[in-house]
């Protein structure tokens, strides 16, 4: 799929539930044996892969609230929205190896959570506010939209293709 410049709500939503759809059906149909095996990215194997998307899949329904800060007049008081300590690496390293016991099983159950948590979020945002620029905490620049796109469909996709074709 290429990325689109400009998204609709329903367009958005559609595409998130495409993804987990294709998450769960692909990472489901391998073995943990599988999962376990291959160094990718960070030196992580499959399973810790799983384990970054899920764990990642938390922060999607926060960027609502960056939107809504940046969206907010000057001079409102705006919410913290801080960063990840160490950096987004350190921070992602954090939260693999905090799952290093967790099952696959366990993993697309979190993911899946998660992922509803980030439609909800979606659902509950207008089109004017998924149409407000932000910048991710990871440095995606867009509107709204666009960066729940590029981090919640296209990432994760990304990642997950890395653990099937290997």
């Amino acid at each position: 799929m290429t990325e689109p410049q400009a998204l609709s709500k329903a367009e958005l939503l559609e595409a998130l539930r495409s993804s987990e759809r294709e998450v769960v059906s692909k990472l489901s149909a391998l073995s943990p044996d599988d999962l376990e095996r291959g160094r990718y990215e960070s030196g992580w194997n499959g399973r810790e892969i799983l384990a970054h998307i899920a764990s990642m899949e938390w922060t999607y329904p926060r960027l609502v609230d960056v939107a809504r800060e940046a969206a907010a007049p000057k001079g409102a008081a705006a919410t913290p929205t801080g960063g990840f300590r160490g950096g987004t690496g350190d921070y992602n390293q954090r939260q693999v190896e905090k799952r290093a016991g967790a099952s696959v099983a366990d993993l697309l159950a979190e993911f899946r959570q998660n992922r509803a948590a980030t439609i909800a979020a979606v659902e509950q945002a207008d089109e004017a506010l998924l149409a407000t620029p932000i910048r991710s905490a990871g440095g995606i620049t867009g509107p709204l939209a666009r960066v729940f796109y590029l981090l919640a469909v296209m990432h994760v996709a990304g990642h997950v293709n890395d653990i099937v074709m290997r």
